[in-house]
């Protein structure tokens, strides 16, 4: 990675990809894909759809629909790549995941505990029910992607990662211990810890908002309605734990945005939706986080390196250039027949980014 002298300091990195993203559908995914497209080349697309993406055959048609609205749109220069996923239930078989392994587009499998976070009504609501699936997925080395958290209404809901840990996944890789598997926003640093101890073929995404935030920054003057995510951000102790281990260089955890778009009005409600939409910003939000740290010689790791290492995808050839130069983010961003909030929104976030 190039870096020049702080003064007017540019830092020059592989292309980064987003190994995990939100796009939604219809109108809102054309609103939004530019977002990404315009900065990074690859990213793996959550299945959380209604309905969900359970089959191969509606991956493919889902992969289309994106392809289709990257013709579309502003971004329509720039090569873009989505990795598409499916949805893991308990009737998922083994045949549709030796189906899903065979196909070029799919590179993963989603596990939503059952009313975990949005759309996740159709997940899993006893792991056990889905080893067949997972079986599957060993033998044919399709990795696993966890929202890490249980549901039960007995477990406080800041706890739900490190119980998760204890109660699914150990037990989880103790059945499969072949399974590549990713742990998906971890927001802990009991999480941090267990992935550094685990093995090679366990990694984990951390996103830009529990970076940035630790849990005051949903309280801050009155209840702040766009800074409800699931996970929850948590303590500043955890998000200092993120921001070390990001900022290390280790290979296993990587980028991953959870860029979310939801309506305004579906935030701003009595039951607000959970999602931060952070896609227009991102790599300049991360490129904060790593400057603060005094890391910015390891910010082309995290973001651009080890996720496609760990995928055993190529690198990406291209290169982008991030400028200490504050952007303005806008109140709202147009999501078609609505308007969304995005992270930090009538502020600056103090890079900028463009494709070299």
């Amino acid at each position: 990675m190039a870096v020049e002298p702080q003064s007017t300091q540019t830092c020059v990195i592989t292309r980064p990809d987003d190994w995990h993203l939100h796009l939604r559908e219809g109108a809102l995914l054309k609103k939004v894909l530019p977002d990404t497209a315009s900065v990074f080349a690859r990213a793996i697309i959550m299945p959380n759809l209604r309905p969900p993406v359970t089959t191969v055959d509606r991956a493919v048609a889902y992969r289309d629909e994106i392809c289709q609205a990257l013709l579309l749109s502003d971004a329509q220069q720039r090569s873009f790549e989505p990795l598409m996923t499916l949805y893991l239930t308990e009737q998922t078989t083994a045949q549709e995941i030796k189906k899903a392994a065979e196909c070029p587009f799919i590179h993963a499998v989603k596990l939503y505990p059952a009313g975990a976070t949005t759309n996740a009504d159709a997940g899993v609501r006893d792991i056990r029910q889905a080893y067949a699936a997972l079986e599957a997925m060993q033998t044919h080395g399709l990795p696993l992607l966890m929202h890490g958290e249980v549901v039960d209404p007995d477990i406080d809901i800041f706890d739900r990662e490190a119980v998760f840990i204890d109660r699914v996944l150990t037990p989880l890789m103790k059945d499969l211990p072949e399974l590549t598997m990713v742990m998906e926003h971890i927001t802990t640093e009991v999480a941090v810890d267990f992935v550094k101890a685990g093995p090679d073929h366990l990694g984990a995404t951390i996103t830009a908002h529990h970076l940035l935030l630790n849990r005051n920054a949903m309280f801050d003057g009155g209840l702040r309605p766009h800074h409800y995510c699931l996970p929850l951000i948590k303590r500043e102790k955890h998000r200092q734990a993120l921001v070390a281990i990001a900022t290390s260089g280790h290979p296993r955890f990587f980028l991953g945005t959870d860029s979310a778009p939801h309506p305004q009005g579906a935030k701003e409600s009595a039951c607000g939706c959970a999602g931060i939409y952070t896609a227009r910003d991102a790599m300049g939000f991360y490129a904060e986080v790593f400057d603060q740290a005094n890391a910015l010689d390891k910010l082309e790791g995290f973001a651009s390196l080890f996720g496609a290492d760990f995928y055993g995808l190529p690198r990406n050839q291209d290169r982008i250039a991030l400028h200490r130069i504050p952007r303005e983010i806008p109140e709202t961003v147009d999501f078609g027949e609505v308007t969304g909030v995005p992270l930090r929104a009538g502020g600056q976030v103090a890079w900028t980014v463009n494709l070299c």
